[in-house]
């Protein structure tokens, strides 16, 4: 008889966020179901929005999460189709600091089973910005269940073996990030 025990897991905290020209909070069944999911998996939820499909409010967003000490990964659902207001991809890619490649190629192998030659359309990818996991996932609810149940519920926790993001999201570097709202103001002002 072993008398190892087995490591507990340790939460994370996460930042949703849905991506949207048409969808409010009641229509959000794909932000949902991610939220019902982090929580369930012993999450913690630190922050949820939905913004339209807008690369600089996109991109204001996920800047001020990436330096966010207290956010360890991040959750996009939609913008990633071809629809030509369709810029998740090009909000987001720019600010990172190393790409998952793995993530996007195997969300599209589990997809295939689903959507059969259709998920060449998909453009969902993962990246790593300032210790801060993003994962862009398309906007359906159908696609979020193969994503979280297929890659994020495994990765995002810290006992799959044999590797997981959690042990290099949880040493997320301090960044004094309430400097960004300093104001100094102008000569006269002082």
């Amino acid at each position: 008889m072993s008398t190892h025990s087995q490591p507990e897991s340790r939460p994370l905290n996460l930042a949703l966020l849905t991506v949207s020209d048409s969808r409010g909070e009641d229509q959000d069944t794909s932000g949902q179901y991610l939220e019902d999911r982090i929580l369930e998996a012993g999450h913690r939820l630190v922050a949820r929005r939905i913004l339209p499909d807008d690369v600089y409010l996109v991109r204001a967003l996920m800047s001020e999460w990436i330096a966010a000490p207290d956010v360890h990964a991040i959750i996009i659902t939609g913008g990633t189709g071809f629809h030509e207001r369709d810029s998740t991809p090009e909000a987001v890619m720019p600010l990172l600091d190393k790409t998952i490649d793995g993530f996007g190629e195997e969300f599209r192998r589990l997809s295939q089973a689903e959507i059969g030659s259709s998920t060449v359309q998909s453009r969902a990818f993962g990246g790593l910005a300032n210790h801060t996991a993003i994962f862009c996932l398309p906007g359906s609810t159908g696609a979020c269940r193969t994503g979280w149940e297929g890659i994020l519920a495994d990765q995002l926790n810290s006992v799959c073996k044999p590797c997981n993001f959690s042990a290099l999201l949880l040493r997320k570097p301090e960044r004094q990030v309430q400097r960004l709202q300093q104001r100094i103001g102008t000569k006269a002002e002082r």
